[in-house]
């Protein structure tokens, strides 16, 4: 084959293992051999529809076989993947789908006015439908289709998917990932996690996140397991599906395990098929670990971001109790430094920038050649977590460089949320801080300077980003304040912020 991407990969898996089950998604097994013939009827499609070559093709749906098959499709045409959060609001998607250059929108379990905004908004030319709505019929087309091979010549340094992630300066950035980028992510997953043939992985965690995407799907596929396909979280369902299949793998961030642990079958479910569980996107509490050691089970926790495709470090999980609160070790074929403001290497308990090099790391930001620049240093990402590393090599987080929040898994950027803050015209100052929660880890709190004789409330101002920002960035309290501290030149201080407005909601 002249196609080295990912795109290659059902058919690669199809003559290797036609009859192994790929995929499993409300009860309907698909085999590797269909997967191809979907991959392939789909790129003939796409090609049909004016996809050429570096396209992008635009996904928003919850977890589905679609999802894969567009991503499998667009990778046998070189053209580009973007997978869509579905929990973005419209103005979100609107900038990503323009930003992007999508000119294709697969989509499913989306209202038909979402949709169509959507459209309209973008100027889309294609629209296809997987389960009803605007739009071309996903099935349909795929029926029709041809069924000859495609092979395009893809090579590793060619671009797969550009997956947004949230931008301090409040417009989420295009983190370009290449088809290399992503293979190397996985042969590290592969390697460090002992990730097996006969896999039977449960995702339920988004597939338009790339922990999900790359740390669990994708290696699973890789591999020639089976990829017990969620298009959503419930906790009851899936100690019932662990149970059932014998799920030897999953992935979730720490409120997913949290609930699973509180759920009322919890101590009957048999969790003995249970070989890996992969822990990321936010640190894991004490609790959470202690809650699994009890059942004989251990995590393998992770760190990384969407740059990095997303694997940087990783916890064994023989050291899930005598590492606790370590973020672990680089993975195998990815170099992970703490370095301090000069470009010299911390001193163990010394605290720096991590900054992340290898063959995973992401190319750039799509289209935005200043943030690239200044995401790089000496060839490495510089992350903007700040770390500290001790005489072992095991890296611990300590803070951050920017003011991230991460609740129940996703990354929330404070600039985004004030920039939609001083939107309402009662608002003279905003500053968004993360509080602690028992349920999410954290959750965001505004402190909101009103303009003289305002006498806007609290509710007022949660309703007003309503439909502005996806539900999960609103900040869950409000607090108004009669003034912001800042320095000198007039720059916001957010450490005076945190100490007095800081504490659990």
């Amino acid at each position: 084959m002249r196609n080295q991407g990912i795109g290659s990969w059902p058919a690669r898996r199809d003559r290797r293992s036609p009859r192994r089950t790929a995929l499993l998604h409300e009860g309907r097994p698909i085999d590797y051999a269909e997967l191809h013939g979907r991959c392939t009827r789909l790129a003939h499609a796409l090609r049909g529809a004016g996809v050429e070559r570096g396209d992008r093709v635009a996904y928003l749906g919850p977890n589905h076989p679609a999802f894969l098959e567009t991503l499998f499709a667009t990778g046998l045409l070189g053209a580009v993947f973007v997978p869509l959060n579905t929990r973005l609001a419209v103005p979100e998607l609107l900038h990503q789908l323009a930003d992007s250059g999508s000119g294709v929108l697969v989509h499913a379990g989306q209202p038909a006015e979402r949709v169509t905004e959507l459209a309209e908004g973008a100027a889309l030319a294609t629209l296809l439908a997987v389960d009803g709505g605007p739009g071309a019929s996903y099935e349909e087309l795929l029926a029709a289709a041809a069924t000859e091979p495609v092979d395009e010549e893809v090579g590793p340094e060619d671009v797969c998917l550009i997956m947004y992630t949230s931008g301090t300066t409040g417009r989420s950035k295009g983190a370009v990932l290449t088809h290399g980028n992503i293979v190397w992510n996985s042969l590290n997953v592969l390697v460090d996690t002992d990730l097996a043939g006969d896999e039977v992985t449960l995702v339920a965690a988004p597939l338009f996140h790339t922990a999900a995407l790359n740390m669990s799907c994708l290696p699973t596929l890789l591999k020639g397991g089976t990829v017990l396909l969620e298009s959503s979280f419930d906790p009851d369902r899936a100690l019932r599906l662990i149970e059932r299949h014998r799920v030897t793998r999953m992935f979730g961030v720490p409120t997913m395990y949290d609930a699973m642990a509180a759920a009322p079958g919890w101590a009957d479910t048999d969790l003995t098929g249970l070989r890996t569980l992969l822990c990321g996107g936010a640190p894991v509490p004490s609790r959470t670990v202690r809650a699994y050691l009890d059942r004989d089970l251990a995590f393998v926790q992770g760190y990384g971001m969407t740059e990095t495709a997303p694997g940087a470090l990783i916890l064994d999980r023989a050291d899930a109790v005598s590492r606790a609160g370590s973020a672990g070790v680089p993975h195998f074929f990815t170099d992970v430094r703490v370095l301090l403001p000069s470009g010299e290497e911390a001193a163990p308990g010394e605290k720096g920038e991590v900054v992340v090099a290898g063959p995973n790391v992401t190319p750039g930001y799509w289209n935005l050649p200043e943030a690239t620049a200044a995401a790089f240093r000496d060839g490495s990402f510089r992350s903007g977590d700040v770390a500290t590393v001790d005489e072992d090599g095991y890296v611990r987080l300590v803070d951050r460089l920017k003011d991230m929040i991460i609740s129940g898994g996703e990354n929330i950027y404070p600039a985004e949320v004030e920039d939609a803050l001083l939107g309402h015209p009662d608002v003279a100052e905003a500053a968004v801080i993360g509080v602690p929660d028992a349920r999410w880890g954290e959750v965001g709190r505004a402190v909101v300077v009103t303009r003289a004789g305002a006498t806007v409330t609290e509710g007022e101002l949660i309703a007003h980003l309503e439909g502005r920002l996806a539900r999960y960035k609103i900040p869950r309290s409000v607090v108004l304040a009669p003034a912001l501290p800042r320095n000198a030149a007039g720059k916001l201080l957010k450490a005076p912020l945190r100490a007095r407005y800081g504490t659990e909601v």
